[in-house]
This record gives C-alpha cells, structure tokens and sequence, in this order.
C-alpha cells in the first residue's frame, strides 16, 4: 500500500495528488487506486486522463460491484461529501472484492474501452 496524501485538511490542488497516484497505478506499482476528494468526480476526471487508468466514481457498494464487474475498473474515486464514513468502507470493502466478469460479451466490452485508450492516450514511462 502506497499513500500520495494530503496529510492535513488544508485545501490542496488535487492533481498533485491524484496525478502521481494515477501514474502509480498506470506503471504497475500500485495494483489499483482509491482516491478520495469532495464528490469523487475531480479525481476521476484526472485519473482517466493518463493511459490505462479506469477510475470509476461509486457512492454505494452496487455502484462498486458493476464498476468492477462490468468495466474492471482499477481506480475507485469517492465523494467525501457525498458518503459518510462506514458507506465508504463498506464501497472500498465490495470494490477490493469484487471481481470482473469473464463472460466473452463482459472481456468484448472492456478490450473496446481499452483499445480505445490505446488508440487516443500517449503510453505512460
């Protein structure tokens, strides 16, 4: 386990966190991410900027079993000002849990999504 920070509430940009964190995960040094911000959309919309980084936004643990399930996500963002503590636990524990779907028609969709990225996104070193 990796942690990029913030240590204190001060406020902060979240790219300085959320870019090394991503980077992180797209080089393989980190299997996956959870990122927490206000409504977890700013990081997610950082994350699925760099190549091979799926960052998915879930505020319940059934958000979080389609987001593994159907996509493969392997960044969870979430909204601190959305979700009180226990439901974040409870969405991180069914996020670490749950694993893709490996029906051909779930491996299609997901190779779609990343051929895409492939296709658009500069490789990450």
């Amino acid at each position: 386990m990796k942690d990029f920070g913030t240590y204190d509430e001060e406020s902060c940009d979240l790219s300085d966190f959320v870019y090394p964190a991503a980077l992180a995960v797209a080089k393989g040094e980190c299997d996956r991410g959870i990122f927490c911000d206000g409504v977890g959309y700013g990081s997610a919309l950082i994350a699925n900027k760099i190549n091979g980084c799926y960052a998915a936004v879930c505020q319940d643990p059934l958000c979080a079993t389609l987001a593994r399930q159907h996509t493969d996500s392997n960044i969870l963002c979430l909204g601190a000002k959305i979700i009180g503590g226990l439901m974040a636990m409870e969405v991180v524990k069914t996020w670490l849990t749950t694993e893709p779907l490996m029906e051909e028609k779930y491996r299609r969709r997901v190779q779609k999504v990343c051929d895409i990225n492939d296709k658009h996104c500069v490789p990450v070193k």
